[in-house]
């Protein structure tokens, strides 16, 4: 079963992200709210695929975590941030990201994209 690894500081959205992918049939390996965790789930778990917020708790955000995660694995993320400025994008898109959608995101959209991308 895949599994996916949620980095979502927002608790309504990181439930509501948890229960679509349940529904779509994958495994949530893990919920986390903080850069530093989300390394530390990564390494766990070795995910199919990571939902990164950018704005988290604690004082890493999601793309330094991401380049962090880098050093030992390569890993698909897919951002999905309410930040849209073009530093923020530049600074994700040095991540090699498979995807980089802005809050509020469609959710159908966002299903779409994870089974695209967790099926090929």
């Amino acid at each position: 079963m895949k599994q996916i690894i949620i980095v979502e500081d927002d608790l309504i959205l990181s439930l509501l992200l948890e229960k679509q992918v349940q529904r779509m049939g994958f495994h949530v390996a893990a919920k986390v709210n903080s850069g530093e965790e989300s390394i530390e789930k990564i390494r766990e778990h070795n995910p199919d695929l990571v939902l990164m917020d950018i704005k988290l708790v604690g004082r890493m955000d999601g793309v330094e975590a991401i380049m962090r995660a880098r050093n030992f694995t390569n890993v698909p993320v897919l951002y999905l941030t309410g930040n849209s400025d073009e530093n923020t994008r530049k600074r994700a898109h040095a991540t090699d990201p498979v995807a980089y959608m802005v809050k509020p995101v469609d959710m159908a959209l966002l299903m779409k994209t994870i089974r695209e991308i967790l099926e090929n």
